[in-house]
């Protein structure tokens, strides 16, 4: 199969996260293009299913058996969803060797690459004998994660899985992590004319935001890894008051912390109160996303990573600085790395784009792989 055709294919077909767009948006939803895979792979006799994470929202597996006895199991984990977009976004379009659409980079390329590889796996007299492939379509990486999550909650095992992100076809083995927080300050409502006689929460709300940026970024700054360099922390909202001769009573601020491994939701949570505290700062804090999106780090010298790897010509383990779905996986027991073609700046942009020499060679590095598992 031609992984360039393939994506171009894909990007034509809307796939945005549903928590991006109005409800009952066309655009919404997975399932235009977990069916248009479906139905590929199984004409080329790989079995497939879909298995329901919420409401018209559901994974793709698609399996290649090996040939003999199973004793190990590869996972192929690239993400069917997308972020929003103007309409010619969706009308993929290829201009000197780069393919420009919604999801090309981020991360269509990587489901042309992975499925465009296995086929050529299933098709090919290298089959392995001892190897189950099975490549997983997975649903609401740019929101909740709740695809993998489903994935890893049902028992589902694997001895690796590359979970498809723009990697600039280099194997990550560790990313952040990623916590979303929320302080909230309460003041005085007054009249605007006697402010004396209130308390304004977002004057409060205002010596938060400096300390977060200033002591406490820099306290962050002190500690690294040696793939990840530092954690960061970024103040990404603000919302007070209601208008400006009113005193304002109450103040939210939302924050970006990005994590270590090593750091949880609790360390981090109980580092700002103490830093609060002692800055004689009160304000209630809160994690405010749902599911913990945990850093990811894996060994990179694990068999299957290191040949993995060496097929990829990567004589050391790198990191990100992005969020995805390997640290979900690997928390249920998959140990996981990040691989695929584009490059993350590309990401979410307006004018979205990726190299289709990129995504054919991702497809060959991922087929010399596959072709060599046992």
């Amino acid at each position: 199969m031609d992984p360039s055709r393939l994506l171009a294919e894909l990007v034509a077909l809307p796939s945005v996260n549903p928590a991006f767009l109005p409800a009952g948006d066309s655009r919404a939803g997975e399932q235009r293009v977990a069916e248009f895979l479906l139905c590929t792979a199984a004409r080329a006799g790989l079995d497939v299913e879909q298995r329901d994470v919420i409401a018209g929202r559901a994974n793709l597996l698609a399996r290649l058996a090996p040939s003999g006895r199973t004793r190990q199991r590869v996972l192929l984990a690239p993400h069917l969803d997308t972020v929003g977009g103007d309409e010619p976004q969706f009308r993929p379009q290829v201009k000197k060797g780069r393919l420009y659409g919604r999801g090309a980079c981020d991360t269509k390329g990587s489901v042309a690459a992975m499925l465009s590889a296995l086929l050529a796996v299933a098709g090919s007299p290298s089959r392995p004998r001892q190897t189950e492939i099975v490549f997983a379509g997975l649903v609401d990486e740019e929101y909740a994660q709740r695809g993998s999550r489903a994935l890893a909650a049902s028992g589902f095992r694997a001895s690796l899985a590359i979970v498809g992100e723009p990697t600039r076809l280099r194997v990550v083995t560790a990313h952040k992590g990623d916590l979303w927080l929320r302080l909230e300050t309460r003041g005085r409502a007054a009249h605007g004319a006697t402010p004396h006689l209130g308390r304004n929460a977002v004057h409060d709300m205002a010596r938060v935001v400096d300390v977060l940026e200033t002591e406490y970024a820099a306290a962050l700054r002190r500690h690294r890894h040696p793939l990840l360099g530092h954690a960061t922390v970024n103040v990404g909202a603000i919302h007070g008051g209601t208008q400006p001769n009113i005193v304002p009573d109450r103040c939210s601020l939302e924050v970006d912390r990005r994590t270590l491994p090593g750091e949880t939701r609790a360390t981090v949570l109980r580092e700002i109160r103490t830093l609060l505290r002692r800055h004689r700062l009160t304000a209630r804090l809160a994690d405010s996303k749902a599911e913990p999106c945990p850093a990811l780090e894996t060994n990179p010298e694990r068999p299957l990573v290191r040949e993995f790897m060496a097929v990829a010509g990567q004589a050391r383990p790198l990191g990100v600085h992005f969020f995805c779905d390997a640290a979900v996986l690997a928390g249920g027991g998959i140990p996981s790395v990040v691989f695929g073609p584009g490059d993350i700046a590309q990401a979410h942009t307006a004018d979205e784009w990726i190299s289709l020499r990129q995504v054919e060679r991702a497809t060959a590095l991922l087929t010399r792989f596959l072709s060599a598992l046992p």
